[in-house]
């Protein structure tokens, strides 16, 4: 059985700053429509931003979706053609105020593709140094340094609880177990 659906009308329903939302009419395997609704969103990056002893470089934020104050990888999102390496670059001296000499493109995925088409891109930036932070002038960041084994505990206790930084700190705490 083809599982593809194919679209047969789609309406802009929001644009907004960082997403848009759409409704689409859809032609379903066995025939029948129906709807979908999809955000749109131009992607993102997030960091594992490791320093010379090990420690992992987050950020403390309050989201709002969320409405808590949430432990994350720097991350971002990605300016309309822009290379996601370019974008994490910036992401990390923004948020952290550090830049790096070693890049590592880690995986890309979808974030929550039954309704979304985000996709994220995760680095690994190591031989970090000092840059210049320069956060957006609405996002208000504490920067947190935690070792990788705590940040991995962290996880299974509840206390990191977002996608991105899961990922993240699973693979760097995999990876530097296995080196």
């Amino acid at each position: 059985m083809d599982l593809k659906e194919v679209t047969k009308d789609s309406k802009e329903i929001f644009k907004g700053r960082i997403l848009r939302l759409r409704v689409d009419t859809v032609e379903l395997p066995d025939g029948s429509q129906g709807t979908r609704e999809i955000v749109e969103h131009n992607g993102a990056v997030a960091i594992i931003a490791l320093d010379d002893e090990g420690r992992l470089k987050m950020v403390r934020q309050y989201r709002k979706a969320a409405e808590m104050i949430m432990l994350e990888i720097p991350a971002g999102t990605l300016e309309t053609g822009e290379d996601p390496l370019d974008c994490a670059r910036r992401e990390l001296e923004e948020e952290t105020g550090l830049k790096a000499r070693h890049w590592e493109k880690i995986l890309s995925y979808y974030s929550a593709p039954g309704f979304c088409n985000e996709v994220l891109h995760l680095y690994l930036a190591r031989d970090l140094y000092p840059g210049e932070k320069n956060p957006d002038e609405d996002e208000f960041l504490e920067l947190v340094d935690i070792t990788l084994e705590q940040a991995y505990h962290m996880i299974f206790q509840g206390q990191i609880c977002d996608g991105k930084s899961i990922i993240g700190i699973q693979y760097a705490y995999y990876r530097m177990e296995r080196t």
